[in-house]
C-alpha cells in the first residue's frame, strides 16, 4: 500500500503544482479519487493526510479536501536581470539529458494504461499550442513531470517537480507550426510512442535524442559575437 499511496502524492501534487487543481479549489472526492486511480479508499486518505502533512491541502468534514497553496516552483537560476543565463541553459539541459533519458526507461516498463492518457494530453496540448509560448511551456513540463510520475519512483518526480516549469525554455521564435516546432513535437510523439510500446531502451533513446537536440537548439540560437566595426 505504501508505494500506491505515494504515487498518489506523487500525481495529486503534480496535479497542484500544474494548476489542474487551484489554490482555494476542492480536489476531485474521495470516491472519484478511488475509482479514476484504481486504489482502496485506505490509500486514498493516507495520501490526503500526507498532502495536509505537507501544507498543501486542508480537509473540511463534510465538505472535502481544498488546496492551500500551489507549491513554489521557480527555483532556475538566474542572471542579474532576472533572466536564465545561457551557461545555465545549457547546462540545465545537459544534466536533463543524463536524467530524463533514465527517467524514460523505467516509465516505458512501469507505466500504466492513465498514466499513458495523461502523457497524450500533455503532449496534445503541448503540439497545439504553436501560437501560445505560455501554453506550450506549460504543456511541455506536464509531459515530462508525467515521465517521471510514470517511473513509480518518486524521487524522479521530485526532482523534476523542484526545477517546475521554468526548466522548460522555448524561445518564441521557434514556436512557428511548420519548420523548427514541428520537428520538436514529433521528438516528443517518439518519447510517447516508446512509452506506450513499453519498449524501455527506445524511451531513453528518444528522451536522450531529444534532449541533446535540444541543446543544439540553444548553441544554434546564441547570438553571434560583436566582431567590431
Amino acid at each position: 500500500m505504501t508505494n500506491r499511496t505515494q504515487r498518489l502524492v506523487d500525481t495529486l501534487t503534480a496535479r497542484i503544482r500544474e494548476g489542474v487543481v487551484r489554490p482555494g479549489e476542492r480536489l476531485p472526492t474521495e470516491s472519484s479519487l478511488v475509482e479514476t486511480y484504481g486504489v482502496s479508499r485506505t490509500v486514498v486518505r493516507e495520501a490526503i493526510s500526507r498532502l495536509q502533512a505537507a501544507g498543501l491541502v486542508e480537509t473540511h468534514h463534510g465538505r472535502g479536501s481544498f488546496v492551500l497553496a500551489r507549491p513554489s516552483t521557480n527555483r532556475f537560476p538566474t542572471g542579474p536581470g532576472g533572466e536564465a543565463t545561457l551557461e545555465d541553459v545549457a547546462g540545465l539541459l545537459e544534466f536533463r539529458t543524463a536524467f530524463e533519458g533514465g527517467a524514460a526507461a523505467p516509465a516505458a516498463r512501469r507505466r500504466t494504461d492513465a498514466q499513458l492518457a495523461d502523457l497524450r494530453e500533455a503532449l496534445n496540448a503541448f503540439a497545439g499550442a504553436a501560437d501560445h509560448p505560455s501554453t506550450a511551456v506549460n504543456a511541455d513540463y506536464r509531459f515530462h513531470l508525467r515521465i517521471a510520475l510514470a517511473t513509480g519512483n518518486h524521487h524522479f518526480a521530485d526532482l523534476v517537480s523542484s526545477l517546475g516549469p521554468s526548466m522548460i525554455v522555448v524561445p518564441r521564435d521557434r514556436l512557428d507550426p511548420g519548420g523548427r516546432f514541428a520537428g520538436i513535437v514529433a521528438e516528443h510523439e517518439n518519447i510517447y510512442g516508446a512509452i506506450a510500446r513499453q519498449d524501455a531502451d527506445a524511451a531513453r533513446a528518444a528522451a536522450r535524442v531529444h534532449l541533446s537536440n535540444s541543446h543544439t537548439r540553444l548553441l544554434q540560437d546564441r547570438p553571434a559575437p560583436d566582431t567590431g566595426g
